[in-house]
């Protein structure tokens, strides 16, 4: 449970949500599937400095606003008090990079606005607030893996999501290895991207479709499904099979090219690129047509991957060592 401070507390008050790094277990989990994200240390911080009177956000990011009211309106939805304020939001994700920004967005929205009235809402009700807030306020039928990850995450540790029974647990991370975050470069918006039609051609193929794009879609969600598993075994191994990771992760991207279809080449040479470095595993990750890969690399190497990769890159990147974070949470 989130326990608020009360609401008579003095303003201003400032609430932050983590955004996420998945691992593996990619466009599974809207239907049902595992996943195995990170929280990371880059996140949004929302500081209220005034209550009462109309909800309005102050953004750099144009969406706020929109997010803002349809966190709002979801909440009325639900019977819950909405306390009109006053906030600035601050964030330290790259917008368009495949690490959850907006969920992270939505997250400290949704926290916030249970907060000041004094609301009291479990972790995964609180994720699923902000996951049909955000297709509220894009029409993106999202899972609810980013949501969950902002709110759960824990330092040291991946969580492993049954998106169907949203039963969850701490996996903790490889020792001796570091979480290395690329960005392409290549930005998009979900909203303007496939990742609806990709929804729809894996709900056809779950249907019984017998189109060979279905039948595709379905391919990757069941072998994705399998690699998580497979990874939560190693990962819980003594010690860690770095090879056998490195494997599992080439077959996730490679499902993710060619069965799901939502790399990219700027994608793809990042991961050769990182394996070519002496990364043990690595892969894209978030939900694809642009954003970052992430790699697993021994701690010894991370901070001369990091330059490495970005001199061998032929577009414009950007790479950081990555922490894995508490949740989402009042500061």
């Amino acid at each position: 449970m989130i326990t608020p401070m009360s609401a008579a507390e003095p303003l201003p008050r400032t609430f932050w949500a983590p955004g996420r790094v998945n691992l593996i277990g990619e466009h599974t989990d809207y239907s049902g599937g595992l996943v195995l994200p990170v929280a990371l240390d880059l996140g949004v911080t929302l500081r209220v400095t005034q209550v009462g009177g109309p909800l309005r956000v102050t953004s750099s990011d144009g969406d706020a606003q929109r997010y803002a009211e349809a966190v709002a309106a979801e909440l009325a939805e639900r019977g819950f008090p909405v306390a009109g304020l006053e906030a600035t939001i601050t964030t330290t994700l790259p917008i368009g990079a495949g690490l959850s920004s907006s969920a992270a967005l939505g997250v400290a929205l949704a926290l916030a606005l249970t907060a000041v009235p004094g609301e009291v809402l479990g972790g995964l009700e609180l994720a699923e607030v902000a996951q049909h807030a955000e297709t509220r306020a894009t029409g993106v039928p999202c899972g609810i893996m980013d949501q969950a990850a902002s709110i759960l995450g824990r330092p040291g540790h991946a969580v492993l999501l049954d998106t169907e029974s949203l039963r969850w647990e701490h996996v903790r991370l490889p020792a001796g290895h570091a979480l290395v975050v690329v960005d392409s470069g290549v930005r998009r918006r979900l909203e303007q991207s496939a990742y609806a039609t990709r929804r729809e051609e894996l709900e056809r193929g779950l249907a019984g479709a017998g189109d060979p794009v279905a039948r595709r879609r379905v391919r990757h969600v069941e072998s994705e499904n399998e690699r998580v598993r497979e990874v939560v075994r190693v990962l819980r191994s003594e010690p860690v099979d770095a090879d056998r990771l490195g494997k599992i992760f080439r077959d996730a991207h490679e499902s993710l090219r060619v069965d799901f279809e939502v790399s990219t080449p700027e994608l793809d040479e990042l991961v050769e690129l990182a394996y070519g470095l002496g990364a043990s595993a690595a892969r894209m990750t978030g939900a694809g047509f642009g954003g970052s890969i992430v790699a697993l690399v021994p701690s010894e190497r991370a901070a001369r991957f990091t330059d490495e990769i970005v001199a061998a890159y032929s577009g414009s990147a950007t790479a950081r060592v990555g922490v894995a974070a508490g949740g989402a949470r009042e500061l």
